[in-house]
């Protein structure tokens, strides 16, 4: 029995997205909603062909925008609408087409929301060259403008063979549904691989369901918080994304009623409990309310969820001026990415604020 398919990259780059699923909380539904394309010479005999032939079959449905940032940017919301478990794909030919996804790419990656983006490459085989709107390095051959999107991607690569799918693919899908690492995924395209066939193994385009983690605290941690909570006179939450993304908003606000701690919201934690609740104090930071900042400024133990405190949405190095404050957060990286929903790293935070 044939175990094999071929097929060009563009087919076999469509039927990999369409057969993508995620599941959290025992709900599945499927990843990639659809497609989004301005089509040029670069990527309408290639991936374009394969959008028409497997796209509507395996359900994927197609839109036509008239701006490729834009597009960038409306897979961004829906993202986000969707608490990061739906996005789109969003394609474009070679060069200005491919250079309009950048600004877009760049806001969704700051605020950790997935979308794929498949700009088109210049020919890998270098014998067309150059063609209509290529831009490419003038003294590196092997750079092209699209790797322009590599500071503002969680993932860049470039399939320069076929095959190079089989690795490419799945890592790509695994940093778009991971909740820490998740931003712009770019898979630029070479011209002429996106019409090159190969034999892809059949197991390659089975179903494939990612689980959306969320790790549960240690319980050892947990106690560290209570303990803390027991002895702060003046406690506050600052909520952030990450409480909405991990459907932690009936949790939060029974927990903010029971104990009657105020709640103070970032950027992207805004709407994670009722603006009229009564302990909804607003947003802090740079651009806070006047109560939620003098809060800060008051509060002896702040509970960080779903928050990498970031100055700007959180004023964490000027605005908590309270001798004896106090945070627990939510467990970072070295490098400040959050890593998980849990509690953890409770104490003072040196650094992070300054003394009146």
């Amino acid at each position: 029995m044939n175990r094999f398919i071929r097929l060009t990259t563009g087919q076999a780059l469509v039927r990999f997205m369409a057969r993508q699923y995620v599941e959290r909380n025992g709900k599945e539904n499927r990843f990639i909603e659809g497609i989004w394309a301005i089509f040029g010479h670069g990527n309408v005999a290639g991936l374009g062909q394969g959008i028409v032939e497997f796209g509507a079959s395996e359900g994927l449905r197609f839109f036509r925008p008239q701006n490729e940032q834009a597009m960038v940017h409306i897979a961004a919301a829906f993202a986000r609408h969707r608490n990061r478990l739906s996005t789109f794909a969003c394609t474009t030919s070679i060069g200005p087409g491919a250079t309009n996804m950048i600004t877009g790419a760049a806001a969704a990656t700051v605020n950790r929301l997935p979308v794929l983006l498949l700009p088109s490459d210049y020919f890998a085989n270098r014998v067309p060259d150059p063609v209509l709107q290529q831009l490419e390095h003038p003294l590196e051959r092997d750079v092209s403008v699209s790797d322009a999107f590599r500071p503002v991607s969680r993932l860049f690569d470039r399939i320069s063979r076929p095959e190079q799918l089989l690795s490419s693919l799945p890592e790509a899908f695994r940093v778009l549904t991971d909740p820490s690492e998740t931003g712009a995924v770019t898979l630029t395209l070479p011209e002429d691989v996106q019409a090159e066939a190969f034999e892809y193994p059949i197991e390659f385009f089975e179903k494939r369901i990612w689980h959306v983690r969320r790790p549960l605290p240690e319980p050892e941690l947990l106690g560290r918080v209570v303990e803390l909570l027991k002895s702060a006179d003046r406690p506050m939450i600052i909520s952030g994304g990450g409480a909405i993304y991990s459907d932690a908003a009936k949790e939060l606000k029974e927990f903010a009623d029971s104990f009657r701690i105020p709640v103070t919201e970032t950027q992207a934690g805004k709407g994670v409990i009722p603006w009229n609740h009564p302990m909804n104090a607003g947003p802090i930071g740079s651009n806070g309310s006047t109560a939620a900042n003098k809060l800060g400024r008051e509060a002896d133990l702040n509970l960080a969820i779903g928050t990498r405190l970031s100055d700007f949405t959180t004023a964490s190095k000027s605005g908590f001026q309270n001798p004896a404050v106090r945070f627990c957060r939510d467990q970072c990286r070295a490098d400040g990415r959050a890593q998980t929903f849990g509690v953890a790293d409770c104490g003072q935070m040196p650094g992070e604020h300054s003394r009146p």
